[in-house]
């Protein structure tokens, strides 16, 4: 029987994060105390190992402080991810860093469910909460 060793995919694990993304525009917010829940059911991004799309329902839910997300410029940022290799897990981080860069909210929560591949899908989640760092 052939053992099976743990592998690492060196330049794969890293790929996609330092990619250059179009800017995410805001906008002044005037009300405070509400959450702000964007559901985009058509994200999608390669697998930087097997060159499959990973194709899912990704989530944002932030609390705005001073600033909103202006949503055609986020549109244009997400599908900057179509043709992409970053793995799911990067990917879903990636983002949620780039919500806290631009419109600095008071807390903030990325998940996407990823459809089946293989018989197998994946829901990643990644939080944030001013104060603290960015993982889960």
């Amino acid at each position: 029987m052939k053992s099976h060793k743990n592998k690492t995919y060196g330049d794969c694990a890293t790929s996609g994060i330092k990619a250059k993304l179009p800017a995410i525009d805001v906008w002044r917010n005037t009300y405070k105390k509400y959450e702000i829940v964007i559901e985009y059911p058509e994200f999608n991004t390669i697998c930087p190992l097997a060159g499959l799309p990973d194709i899912g329902t990704l989530v944002i839910r932030y609390v705005p402080d001073k600033y909103c997300v202006e949503m055609k410029s986020l549109k244009l940022y997400l599908v900057s991810y179509r043709n992409l290799g970053i793995f799911q897990e990067n990917a879903v981080n990636k983002v949620l860093e780039d919500i806290v860069k631009y419109v600095k909210p008071k807390s903030a929560t990325v998940e996407c469910l990823f459809n089946a591949r293989g018989g197998m899908s994946s829901k990643i989640t990644a939080k944030y909460k001013r104060g603290r760092s960015l993982t889960y």
